[in-house]
């Protein structure tokens, strides 16, 4: 019987944030995640122990953890975190409500009804550290400070009785409690790097290496790959060409693995999944016996396109192309190499964490099945690669996936006839390998690199590094050893893929300036090591987009007419407004369908509205719109309320409006109710009235109408999302609601003056 095999590799990254002059960390994701997401992933594989899969641990991961367990870490952050809230200063208090809240506001700070108090009034005052930071006590930092950090404590800690006493303890910490978390967070992180040790050891997993601070390795070659695999795309005005520093990259990054795990790695995945024939003979070289990108890299490279029919399935000819593994050789170069599935892969990160665990987990073995099963009739052996992001994908999942995962391993281990092994495993059981001579430069975005070059951001940053490059070779050998070595050491660093992610139009975070600053820091670093002054552009931001606005209130009541069929502007003003920014954030690929929402009430109906990024989608799909209405400190809401809307051919097929769990029916396209109108013609609309939210806006005297306003009131919340095939593949917000204020009309002019 043909083998059907999955080769699963979760990538775990975080960028070098460490500044080596005043060895401060500027941001504390490594902290972060190492507490969260590193251990768990590993340990969670002890439970099933036929589960083989593959980890790529970045190698200046692996060393900014190393300084933290070490205790020599300097990260402002956790100073802040460990102070006691009463000598804070006013600059500290700001520095954590700023910071302090930057986590999914409905997996992780959701998850803690104190954190969640507390990060909703913060919102309440703009998320302005300013304005909000007088309304804080002692006591409320304290509660923050804590909360802040247990949020982040993977699912395995959170069972230890003494951590589990402190979330069931939930409010009033004390500095005790403070001081046992920050212990706690550097016993957790010292169990990180020897979980995967032993793993590889036993066999559960494979390790592969990336360069050591993930640049993209084609680009450091040779800046003029951005237009091969891109034609006329603009290009920074040096060329910047340094293979020996991408060669320097790759044998820095296998030297640590060995040092760390205690073997050396057979497989690289090469930082993005950018790959090269230049990288492709410098990896050979070192050794290296596997490497993998994307599918769109093999597309490219043998002229082929992956199309996939309505169910997102490849017929034959394709499937035996991308289920396979391929050997390239060329001249003396030879590299085994694996291609992912690049909408299975997608399906994990951005849409099953909008599905109930079970159906998620059985929906992808069936898609795994499926996907190869044009190839086992042929009677082959099929290799399904599924490659992504190892650690930000599971905070849009409750408790950290883990459900998911679970349940996804546990229906893996009893599939007869699939098997999950690791690449190298997989290797060695295969018997016809596909057979390649050539490779088009390509990352795993769109099989090239626009996303770190050819944009005006882009290529300033890599000017400027060409610059300091060259400044290096010029003077280096003036300075002595300790000089030298910092400077090259910097810019190794700035080599780094991340700067460049943020840069340009497909990126944004709450932090983009301070990856800004971080990126000139290290540059400026090379100058004053070697004894000169920075160059005065450094001191000047590269980066000039600011985040769109999402959110809006309402100001007024609306009263507008459901049609669907044009936009009224005026009578959608007052209207409360999400506006979606299309740039991706730490994780690329999410497809985006919808632009925009426009909600608000009046004194009897709430009103909806959706738009779409381009057009109506011409495939069948479903628009959900879930309301759910709050009263002043219940726990959970008063009323749920959920509209469903089958759309055919662009038209609305059937809707209908239920609430409660048992889906008690309200209204539907069957029957008639003028208080009730849904349309879809260039974009989605509604209106229902607010009695079916047990909510109507209370009437004030214009002596109460302030006081009013300033008191806590009732609220509706409210989540769009679009599904196709039964998966949700886009929403409005993507996390958390869009509120709105139940008042009457002259209590939502002083809610917002």
């Amino acid at each position: 019987m043909p083998a059907l095999r999955l080769t699963l590799l979760w990538h775990q990254h975080q960028p070098f944030y460490k500044d080596l002059v005043s060895g401060r960390y500027r941001l504390p994701w490594v902290r972060l995640h190492a507490l969260k997401d590193y251990y768990g992933m590993v340990k969670l594989l002890d439970e099933f122990p036929n589960v083989h899969q593959n980890f790529n641990v970045v190698p200046s991961l692996v060393t900014q953890i190393q300084d933290y367990v070490e205790g020599t870490a300097q990260d402002p952050f956790l100073n802040v975190v460990a102070k006691p809230a009463k000598d804070l200063s006013a600059d500290e208090r700001r520095f954590a409500l700023q910071y302090l809240f930057q986590a999914n506001p409905t997996n992780v700070i959701g998850r803690y009804p104190r954190y969640r108090e507390l990060w909703e009034r913060f919102r309440e005052h703009g998320a302005s550290p300013e304005r909000a930071e007088r309304l804080f006590t002692p006591q409320d930092f304290t509660d923050l400070q804590v909360l802040s950090q247990i949020a982040w404590f993977d699912e395995f800690f959170l069972e230890e009785k003494d951590v589990a006493a402190l979330v069931q303890k939930g409010r009033q910490y004390s500095l005790d409690d403070q001081k046992f978390v920050i212990a706690r967070e550097q016993e957790l992180m010292a169990k990180v790097l020897p979980a995967y040790k032993a793993g590889a050891e036993k066999g559960s997993i494979e390790i592969s290496a990336t360069p050591f601070y993930h640049p993209i390795l084609p680009l450091v070659c040779d800046t003029n790959a951005g237009a091969i695999s891109s034609a006329g795309l603009p290009l920074p005005q040096n060329r910047f060409r340094h293979p020996e520093d991408a060669r320097e990259q790759l044998v820095r990054g296998l030297d640590l693995h060995e040092k760390v795990f205690g073997m050396r790695p057979r497989g690289v995945w090469p930082s993005e999944g950018s790959l090269s024939e230049e990288v492709l003979a410098i990896a050979h070289s070192l050794g290296v016996q596997w490497m993998a990108t994307d599918e769109g890299v093999l597309g490219r490279s043998t002229g082929l396109f992956f199309a996939r029919d309505g169910a997102g399935r490849l017929p034959v000819q394709l499937a035996e192309k991308l289920y396979n593994i391929h050997r390239y050789e060329n001249g003396s170069t030879a590299m085994h190499m694996v291609f992912r599935d690049h909408t299975i892969s997608d399906l994990i990160g951005f849409v099953y964490s909008g599905m109930p665990p079970a159906e998620a987990a059985k929906h992808l073995i069936a898609n795994i099945k499926e996907a190869a099963k044009p190839v086992l009739a042929t009677g082959r052996d099929a290799v399904v690669s599924i490659i992504l992001d190892g650690e930000n994908a599971w905070e849009y999942y409750p408790k950290s996936g883990r459900e998911f995962l679970r349940r996804f391993y546990d229906e893996l281990q009893g599939e007869a006839g699939l098997e999950a092994v690791t690449i190298s495993e997989a290797i060695a059981r295969h018997k016809i390998f596909g057979q390649l001579q050539s490779i088009v430069p390509g990352s795993w975005i769109n099989a090239n690199f626009n996303v770190w070059i050819g944009a005006p951001e882009d290529n300033r940053a890599w000017d400027y590094l060409n610059n300091a490059r060259e400044f290096y070779a010029q003077n280096a050998a003036r300075a002595n050893e300790t000089q030298r070595n910092l400077a090259f050491e910097e810019i190794l660093i700035a080599e780094g893929s991340d700067w460049s992610w943020w840069y340009g139009p497909e990126h944004y975070s709450a932090n983009d300036r301070d990856f800004d600053e971080l990126y000139r820091k290290h540059l400026s670093n090379v100058y004053q090591a070697l004894g000169e002054t920075p160059p005065d552009y450094l001191a000047l931001p590269i980066t000039g987009a600011e985040v769109r606005p999402a959110f809006t209130p309402q100001t007024a009541y609306i009263h507008p007419k459901i049609t669907g069929d044009k936009i009224r502007y005026f009578e959608w003003m007052g209207a409360a407004v999400y506006a979606a920014d299309h740039r991706a954030g730490a994780m690329h690929g999410k497809q985006f369908l919808l632009d925009s929402v426009y909600s608000g009430i009046d004194s009897t109906h709430v009103y909806g509205r959706l738009d779409f990024k381009d057009k109506v989608p011409e495939t069948n799909f479903e628009i959900v719109v879930n309301l759910e209405s709050w009263a002043p400190d219940e726990p959970r809401p008063r009323r749920a309320v959920r509209l469903d809307a089958a759309v055919h051919e662009r038209s609305i097929k059937e809707w209908k409006i239920e609430h409660g769990a048992e889906g008690h029916a309200l209204a539907s396209s069957a029957g008639s109710d003028e208080n009730v109108k849904v349309a879809l013609r260039r974009n989605f609309e509604f209106k229902l009235p607010l009695a079916w939210l047990l909510a109507a806006p209370g009437a004030a005297t214009a002596a109460e109408r302030k006081a009013a306003a300033s008191a806590a009131t009732s609220k509706l919340r409210l989540r769009f999302s679009l599904w196709q095939e039964r998966l949700p593949v886009d929403a409005l917000p993507l996390e958390g609601w869009i509120e709105l204020q139940v008042l009457s009309e002259g209590d939502l002019l002083y809610a917002v003056t």
